[in-house]
């Protein structure tokens, strides 16, 4: 059987998975928008995917193990998205990714505001958020108390936003 990657490189190996335009915006919203739905990825999307991108990007994610999809118990017709652990696990690469973009890149403050916090958290934030991922698209609980790294982030997004 032929080997269908051009090499074993790490690096090539993820970007097999994650290098095309939309995989790694798709994992963000999922992530940081906590959109769950088709129609949510789809109408809230701020670089405006196409929907048939959308759907090949879902079930390519999905096929490659980094999103799992499931029945919605509360509509017949619709499924809920999740993010499994290896893409959980990739909290740190996009805490990187929007740090290096913040640095580099003519981004808006509203939206760089979540990448900002994320890289002055480090590790110890990146970790709560993965475990708060968990408990959202695994059903892992926290631990009790937790405090919410989701509500922190989308606060200081609204907090931007209204300041236009």
């Amino acid at each position: 059987m032929k080997d269908e990657h051009r090499s074993g490189c790490p690096i090539n190996l993820s970007l097999e998975v994650l290098g095309d335009k939309w995989s790694l915006i798709v994992i963000r919203d999922l992530m940081f928008g906590n959109r769950r739905h088709f129609r949510e990825l789809l109408n809230n999307s701020e670089e405006g995917i196409a929907s048939n991108i959308l759907a090949a990007r879902l079930q390519r994610l999905t096929e490659e193990g980094l999103v799992s999809k499931a029945p919605d118990p509360s509509h017949k017709q619709k499924v809920i998205y999740s993010l499994t652990e290896p893409a959980i696990q990739l909290v740190p690469v996009m805490a990187h990714l929007g740090a290096w973009g913040r640095r580099h890149m003519p981004v808006t403050r509203e939206l760089a505001i979540r990448a900002e916090l994320l890289e002055r958290g480090g590790p110890e934030l990146w970790a709560e958020f993965m475990d708060e991922l968990r408990e959202q698209h695994l059903g892992i609980p926290r631990p009790e108390g937790a405090e919410s790294v989701f509500d922190r982030l989308r606060a200081a997004y609204e907090t931007e936003l209204a300041r236009g």
